[in-house]
């Protein structure tokens, strides 16, 4: 490790090294924060989002950059890609004003229709109809064979449409 020296040879600080010092411009003392730096870099990263009014004024600029060199500055100035930058112009050459706007990501969701709706209640109400069937045609077995054992006779549905 190559230790920092000052003009008359001697180390500087035995915890700055030179190639730190030369890429950054930035020496550390002997009190600053213990020997930590504060990173550069955050630790999670997080989406970028734009507004569409300040994608409308930076293409605003952009088309008013004629000189060489003036839309670089203004990109860097704002921290943005020449691929945003072009994105931005299509989506605006297609009139996609609401493509300006970001927009939430995953699956959308799917519009319900009024049939949609109705048939969903209406298989509800069909199972519903089909249990309470069920039950009734228990009960009436339980009778029939309740009726069989005690020697009580049942009329059928055709005997009393004869009647």
């Amino acid at each position: 490790m190559l230790m920092a020296r000052k003009r008359d040879g001697q180390p500087e600080d035995p915890r700055v090294t030179e190639g730190a010092r030369r890429a950054t411009g930035v020496t550390r003392t002997a009190n600053s924060n213990e020997g930590r730096l504060d990173p550069e870099v955050s630790a999670t990263a997080k989406r970028r989002r734009f507004t569409a009014e300040y994608k409308l004024r930076i293409l605003g600029e952009a088309d008013g950059c004629t000189k060489p060199g003036e839309l670089g500055a203004l990109l860097r100035r704002e921290g943005l890609y020449a691929s945003i930058l072009t994105g931005w112009r299509q989506a605006r050459k297609r009139g996609e004003l609401a493509a300006l706007t970001p927009k939430k990501r995953g699956r959308k969701k799917r519009a319900r229709d009024a049939r949609d709706k109705q048939i969903a209640e209406l298989e509800r109400e069909t199972r519903q109809l089909k249990r309470k069937l069920e039950q009734a045609e228990t009960i009436i077995d339980i009778q029939k064979k309740v009726a069989s054992m005690l020697g009580i006779p049942l009329k059928s549905l055709d005997d009393e449409g004869s009647n």
